[in-house]
């Protein structure tokens, strides 16, 4: 559910600075390793230079502005233990050890950066913090981004909050194959203005008015913008891109 990305690499702190983009939607019914990013700016041209003299140009500068912040932990016994029984039981197809919690900068629908948690496979913490950095430099807003356990691992609850999340040891409904959330290999992003439907029905059922997708929100997922195309550039393929179902909340690694 490669395209390159110019960022510089620095060290420092998010500030509470608005995203480049329009309005924002109404609500609706271990080892760690950190990277802080901030775009590169665009070049401008210069007036060609007369005569024989010449005037060095100042150097370009990075904007002012919040950095992308993420980091990468193993987890802790205490976030093992919370859970256990509730979004992973023995028996799930990966292991406690194969995940890792990725903490990542999001801008929200109040304009504002804040922090997010989400639970995901070892193997996609790259793509993922790269995918959700490109999010970050478009200023795409993400209502919220807790783990599923935050929710009692229920996914309807965590639908509909809103809630972006990742990893959650459950079938795909009515089948007894695991979704790729069980994998930790899939995010569901801004659920309830990105609802599953299948049959005309909505899922959540309370984002039916969603099933419109002519609505306009920059919380809205769409083929070619800027959320299809962070995902694009890391190879996960988009729910909203299915046939037999449109699932606009979902990115995963193999298309599941």
């Amino acid at each position: 559910m490669i395209a390159a990305v110019a960022v510089g690499v620095l060290a420092a702190g998010c500030g509470g600075a608005k995203p480049p983009a329009s309005g924002v939607p109404q609500p609706s019914p271990g080892s760690t390793s950190a990277s802080s990013v901030r775009p590169l700016p665009t070049a401008t041209n210069t007036a060609p230079e007369t005569g024989a003299s010449r005037t060095a140009s100042a150097p370009v500068t990075a904007p002012a502005g919040p950095l992308f912040q993420a980091s990468t932990s193993a987890l802790t016994t205490a976030m093992r233990n919370r859970m256990t029984g509730v979004s992973w039981h023995p028996g799930c197809p990966v292991g406690l050890g194969e995940l890792r919690l990725l903490r990542l900068s999001y801008w929200g629908f109040d304009h504002a950066v804040h922090q997010g948690e989400l639970i995901v496979n070892t193997s996609a913490t790259a793509p993922l913090t790269r995918a959700f950095a490109l999010l970050f430099q478009a200023g795409f807003p993400i209502r919220q981004m807790q783990v599923v356990d935050d929710f009692g691992g229920d996914d309807e609850r965590s639908m509909l909050a809103d809630n972006t999340s990742a990893f959650n040891c459950r079938l795909v409904p009515g089948t007894s194959v695991w979704a790729q959330h069980a994998y930790g290999l899939a995010v569901d992003i801004n659920p309830f203005e990105n609802p599953e439907i299948q049959g005309g029905q909505a899922d959540p059922p309370a984002a039916a008015a969603w099933a419109d997708r002519s609505r306009s929100s920059p919380a809205m997922i769409r083929a070619g913008d800027a959320a299809w195309r962070a995902f694009r550039a890391i190879g996960w393929i988009w729910g909203g891109d299915w046939r037999s179902l449109k699932d606009y909340m979902h990115f995963s690694a193999n298309g599941l």
